[in-house]
């Protein structure tokens, strides 16, 4: 059964032992930074601090930070290549021929009906509601400042709901919004990202776009704001499907927008067009700062929450860190739907070391001539691999999750002069080696077995391995050798 709320999954991380809560005062101001960033890098707990400083609410972070916890946060049974299994299912077309398979099929309407998100009139984040005329404060909330050169604090764990000024389209993405004060922040929306996409309508329109972040919420509704989904594909469907339940979603005190109803925190309010101010810098998940520039303007008008809320927040810098977790989830369950499209492709790895957009390997079942690069230019046109800064095509034989293997047949395997490629074209925002921002080089490495079609004429040599007699052998004499 789906997570009721985030205090579910809580528990369920407590009775794994995967959960640690911390009684002593800790500062939001770099101390739980530091904290956090030594308890993920050795394998660590989730942690939730119960007395943060200048605030009286706790402060939950690291909660998905390692492959178990992410696996029990999105319920799978054994890996979360599971989940793009189940995705398949739904979307490979079952043409009913006859009555019996027409019946066949009812089941699967029915369980994707349930996905869609139902509307309530209520729910725990409105416990407490404090509008305008009470002057809600973000000073109550322990919002964290990580890095020592970060231009202030951080809210590094939002769910920002936005409608399409024109469509009404929902869109659910996380963007880190800077404190400015008591009731506004900044909304970092990359220019790539719906959520900007709305706010440059809004301002094209000349209207005030609605704003509403969530913060706290069941694992798999958090996951989903973070997912690369196509333009227009509501994320709260796609939560839907991982929980194997509706999300429930209530309207907000101050607009037509929607949030989920089991949420700890929701901040209501709006971004006025053409208003922007500088934001930044802040340690990003790069491991670099990202430098300030201009955001536009968030503006709290309304804060709703639990009597007794939680405040969750993610930090990032130098990996590992909690996002390559979250990271790693999306290569294994989005990965059958690229091999949906490129067939060929056999596996996918997006290193840690290489942020999410800056490395790609790939193995590939090789079929003709040419065929890594065909692969290399059909990533750059897919979503938000376009971004992807590196990719390095491997024969379907290789271990794409061994990096150690990778580099070792990328040294022997290529040749410089003929199996680079290098073209333009759009980066990731944070991209910072480019010489303009957000567009730039990008280079794909051709590293699988040439053949003579594509001008090589020499042998190519065997790789070393020992005969199958001679490991059988051994196998069977090994507890003889001692070792």
């Amino acid at each position: 059964m789906a997570y009721k709320d985030l205090r579910e999954f809580i528990s369920a991380l407590e009775k794994r032992s995967l959960l640690k809560r911390i009684t002593a005062p800790a500062d939001p101001d770099l101390e739980i930074a530091e904290i956090n960033d030594r308890v993920i890098k050795s394998g660590g707990p989730a942690l939730i601090f119960e007395n943060p400083k200048g605030s009286r609410i706790p402060c939950a972070v690291n909660l998905l930070g390692s492959r178990e916890r992410m696996e029990l946060a999105l319920q799978v049974e054994h890996s979360l290549d599971e989940i793009g299994g189940r995705m398949l299912e739904f979307l490979e077309p079952d043409i009913p021929v006859n009555i019996i398979e027409k019946l066949k099929a009812l089941p699967k309407l029915k369980r994707l009906a349930d996905f869609i998100p139902k509307y309530v009139r209520s729910g725990p984040c409105k416990e407490v509601v404090i509008k305008e005329k009470e002057n809600p404060s973000l000073d109550i909330f322990p919002v964290l400042k990580t890095w020592p050169l970060d231009g202030g604090r951080f809210i590094t764990l939002p769910m920002v709901f936005t409608k399409d000024p024109e469509t009404g389209e929902r869109n659910c993405g996380m963007y880190r919004m800077q404190v400015f004060d008591s009731n506004t922040t900044g909304m970092h929306w990359h220019m790539h990202k719906d959520g900007a996409r709305h706010y440059r309508k809004a301002a094209a329109m000349g209207v005030r776009l609605p704003v509403a972040v969530a913060i706290g919420s069941d694992p798999a509704t958090l996951y989903s704001s973070t997912a690369p989904l196509p333009e227009g594909i509501d994320e709260m469907l796609l939560a839907g499907f991982l929980r194997s339940a509706p999300v429930e979603l209530v309207k907000c005190e101050t607009s037509d927008l929607e949030v989920p109803a089991n949420a700890e925190i929701v901040l209501e309010g709006y971004c006025d067009p053409g208003e922007q101010r500088l934001e930044g810098p802040f340690g990003d998940h790069t491991g670099y700062y990202s430098l300030a520039d201009m955001y536009p303007v968030f503006h709290v008008t309304c804060i709703t929450m639990r009597r007794d809320p939680i405040y969750t927040a993610t930090i990032v810098g130098k990996p590992p860190m909690e996002d390559c977790f979250i990271a790693k989830a999306t290569e294994r369950i989005f990965l059958p739907l690229i091999k949906k499209q490129l067939p060929e492709i056999v596996d996918m790895n997006l290193p840690i070391e290489g942020v999410f957009h800056n490395m790609a390997v790939v193995s590939i079942d090789k079929r003709y001539p040419g065929h890594a690069r065909k692969v290399m230019y059909a990533l750059w046109g897919l979503g938000q691999l376009g971004f992807v800064k590196t990719i390095i095509v491997m024969d379907k034989w290789v271990n794409v999750q061994d990096m150690s293997e990778v580099l070792w047949r990328l040294g022997n395997n290529i040749d410089p002069k003929r199996d680079v490629v290098i073209v333009e074209g759009p980066l990731d925002v944070l991209e910072h080696a480019s010489p303009l921002p957000a567009y730039g080089g990008k280079m794909g490495i051709d590293a699988t077995k040439k053949t003579p079609q594509e001008g090589f004429t020499r042998q190519w040599p065997p790789d070393i391995e020992m005969s199958p007699e001679i490991k059988k052998l051994v196998d069977g004499k090994w507890k003889e050798y001692g070792l």
